[in-house]
């Protein structure tokens, strides 16, 4: 028989209070549906589910009303919540080491006798994660000609284009009536003056109507939204056609196919745990997938882009281009690059990875979704 928990023992395994169960349950948020054998109201496992989602939300910033918009969507089941609030709690805990790397950062000033400016300091109390590594994208991340062909070839013959999550417009086709999506605002602000029009909004919850493009785009930017399921569904609601540029982040043979995730940061398979897979992702809109070489002199510099290029890593500017190294935090970055420098140094690094010398593109996982 399922066990019905009654309001007292949910409040204090909850950590909350019975006056706040109560309210829940007046403005209709969490009601309790079951019975217990003495006749008084008690929580179902159902119900259980839904505080959780409730209170995780809260305890995310979000206001009542949206937590019951988002708890209420017909489009997303259980699972799916849960991968959104663990892309939530990342994006928190991204943010958390954002703040401490900006700190260490003072610190270190402070201790050689450098003062930071008063907006350096303020710069340190909320950034997003883009907000950390988006001033290095004007410099390291460039479109890359060789992929770009690709994508575009992908586009077909169409001839409006949403790009979403857009970032600063690399990869936007010049010759497309390109409308670009972007939720940062430092991105944003990036952006060349005559790129295309840009729309401050995330890919879960685009701002048009069905059908209102020939294809929407999405480069390396899925891994970034809370829910990528969600965000694919989206594109493909307002195009006919979706091209989207991402990696086999959650297979468990790719962290071992490219020598950085492997010798070096193994803390990026806890980044990626529990994302949906490449093969979920193409399932999800029903799209092919085509492999997409990285050309040895790429000039995006994208995670993975210097494989045959070692000693770019050693390049902070390299590194804060990337999302991946604030993410990893900097202890696991400092380690890293340290190990690396040391395997440069000593010969180890070409000895350990002697056959990429020859390749003039290599196949780390890179995927081109089309559907």
């Amino acid at each position: 028989m399922e066990e019905h928990l009654t309001v007292g023992r949910v409040a204090g395994l909850a950590g909350v209070s019975v006056r706040t169960l109560h309210h829940y349950d007046e403005i209709g948020l969490v009601q309790p549906s079951a019975r217990t054998g003495a006749g008084y109201r008690a929580y179902s496992a159902d119900d259980v589910r839904r505080l959780r989602e409730v209170l995780a939300y809260r305890r995310l910033g979000f206001g009542l009303r949206e937590i019951a918009d988002l708890v209420d969507d017909p489009a997303t089941d259980p699972v799916a919540h849960l991968h959104r609030l663990r892309a939530l709690l990342l994006e928190q805990r991204d943010r958390a080491a954002a703040m401490v790397t900006a700190m260490d950062r003072e610190l270190e000033a402070r201790a050689r006798g450098i003062r930071t400016t008063p907006e350096e300091r303020l710069k340190m109390l909320g950034p997003q994660l883009y907000e950390v590594i988006g001033a290095a994208y004007p410099t390291t991340r460039r479109t890359e000609p060789r992929i770009a062909a690709q994508v575009w070839e992908a586009l077909g013959d169409a001839r409006t284009v949403l790009n979403v999550g857009a970032g600063t417009g690399s990869y936007e086709p010049p010759d497309r009536d390109v409308t670009a999506v972007e939720p940062s605002a430092v991105m944003r602000a990036q952006r060349p003056a005559d790129a295309a029009p840009c729309v401050a909004a995330r890919a879960e919850s685009l701002p048009f109507e069905d059908g209102s493009f020939d294809a929407a785009m999405a480069f390396s930017t899925v891994h970034h939204w809370h829910d990528p399921i969600a965000g694919l569904r989206e594109m493909r609601r307002v195009a006919r056609r979706v091209v989207v540029f991402t990696h086999e982040a959650g297979d468990t043979g790719w962290r071992h196919r490219f020598w950085l995730t492997r010798d070096y940061l193994p803390e990026v398979a806890e980044l990626v745990a529990g994302r949906p897979s490449v093969d979920r992702l193409a399932a999800a809109i029903g799209a092919r997938m085509e492999p997409v070489l990285i050309p040895w002199d790429c000039a995006d510099g994208f995670f993975e882009a210097h494989w045959r290029r070692p000693e770019a890593y050693l390049d902070e500017e390299v590194r804060r281009g990337v999302s991946v190294w604030t993410r990893v935090g900097p202890e696991a970055e400092q380690r890293a690059v340290s190990g690396l420098r040391d395997d440069l140094a000593s010969g180890r690094w070409p000895e350990r990875n002697r056959e990429l010398v020859g390749l003039d593109a290599a196949e780390l996982g890179l995927r081109l979704l089309v559907a």
